[in-house]
């Protein structure tokens, strides 16, 4: 049985939001930051470089998050994360440095590869909670990320009034600083009886996922995180030309709107979660969820009211109750030994649904939005979500009671 102390799960937890706020805070300046480095002050240029470059980033995820969680599996959480925070560090230095496009590209590969701080983090928590502490630790994970998403952007706007280039030095301080404190402050959560073999065949994104078929039941599991993760990459792969197109909103408006999500995305998240698992349990809570965000939207499609919209956030924030008990439920589908394993699995399907939403998504937008469009409704792309988060709560509505709770 683990037993730790807090502070572990405090420095996990600042890990998390470090991390968040080193990839928001960057957020701000890219425009101007591909506007430097193309010569290019046309925005659907620097759109198509910042598109490519975002899929770069994701693409390596899908692939490594596997290799890196299997690494986790062998050698233990701690050297992986300090591995992945270092290079991170180096990243950002690199884009801060870059002054031309294949630089950015090299940058966003090793990004991308080493973006493993959420998948080792979440290993490294399910090592030391116990059974029922997961759904609640989980959450605390998914809270950090909220808190790092809200505060990453505001200070990258800020700090971006000193050129496009000082946040990503900052970003790179940030990850130094934050290895430098694990590196002092975390002890080891892998036992070595709970470690196993690194083998090729199995760190690879369909070895690991073929590895994971001992596991009765592990399959529906997965494929309700694929498509949770695809429906709900709708709000950043299409938010902001939703909002303009159906609200007319300005850049601020959507900029408030992101907020106001993001500060409800930590307090569900860090708050509610454990409650909801103590009341209802793992697959009652997911499935509520689901039925909220489900119902978020298709109201979402047809609302044109935006003041409604921004009343309707929190409600609608209240659908990510669902991910911290779907993640407890994967985490114990399998054994002490493949903590890594099923977050890296994880991390890979979280990578490719960021692939995926933003080039389906964008293109159903584009296609209903069109004003010589034969049926002009811009809402088209919510009800493709909610279709998918529909089918996951068939599957999960399935799956036996006695397993899940």
């Amino acid at each position: 049985m683990p037993q730790y102390s807090k502070i572990p799960t405090i420095v996990i937890f600042t890990t998390v939001v470090l991390d968040s706020m080193g990839i928001g805070i960057i957020i701000p300046v890219m425009p101007a930051l591909f506007a430097e480095v193309t010569g290019s002050a046309n925005i659907s240029d620097i759109a198509v470089w910042g598109g490519l470059l975002a899929s770069t980033f994701a693409l390596m995820q899908f692939i490594f998050g596997p290799i890196l969680g299997a690494l986790s599996d062998k050698y233990g959480r701690k050297p992986i994360l300090l591995l992945a925070l270092f290079f991170m560090a180096a990243y950002y230095l690199l884009m801060g440095f870059a002054q031309t496009l294949w630089l950015l590209f090299i940058g966003r590969l090793i990004g991308g590869i080493t973006a493993a701080t959420h998948a080792t983090a979440k290993s490294y928590m399910a090592d030391i909670s116990l059974p029922e502490e997961k759904a609640a630790r989980f959450g605390m994970i998914g809270a950090g990320f909220g808190l790092g998403f809200v505060l990453g952007p505001l200070i990258g706007g800020l700090l971006g009034e000193w050129g496009p280039r000082t946040p990503f030095f900052v970003a790179a301080i940030l990850a130094a600083a934050n290895g430098v404190l694990c590196f002092f402050v975390l002890r080891e959560s892998l036992e070595t009886k709970n470690r196993r073999e690194f083998m090729w065949y199995r760190a690879n994104p369909i070895g690991a996922i073929l590895d994971l078929r001992k596991f009765e039941g592990i399959y529906p599991l997965l494929l309700v995180l694929l498509l949770f993760s695809i429906g709900t990459s709708i709000y950043p792969a299409i938010w902001p030309f939703f909002a303009v197109e159906r609200f007319e909103w300005s850049p601020s408006m959507i900029g408030i709107s992101l907020t106001i999500y993001g500060v409800c995305f930590a307090i569900v998240q860090g708050v509610l979660v454990r409650p909801a698992i103590k009341i209802w349990g793992e697959k009652k809570t997911i499935i509520i969820g689901f039925c909220i965000e489900f119902s978020a939207m298709v109201t979402f499609a047809f609302l044109t009211n935006g003041k409604i919209l921004i009343i309707l956030i929190p409600l609608a924030s209240l659908g990510v109750l669902a991910q911290p008990a779907l993640q407890a439920i994967l985490s114990k589908s399998v054994g002490d030994d493949r903590q890594g394993a099923i977050q890296g699995v994880a991390s890979s399907l979280n990578a490719i649904s960021m692939v995926i939403a933003p080039l389906t998504m964008t293109w159903v937008l584009a296609v209903f939005s069109d004003k010589t469009a034969k049926y002009y409704f811009p809402g088209m792309p919510f009800l493709l979500s909610a279709f998918m988060v529909l089918l996951c709560l068939l599957i999960i509505s399935r799956r036996n009671q006695a397993v899940t709770s």
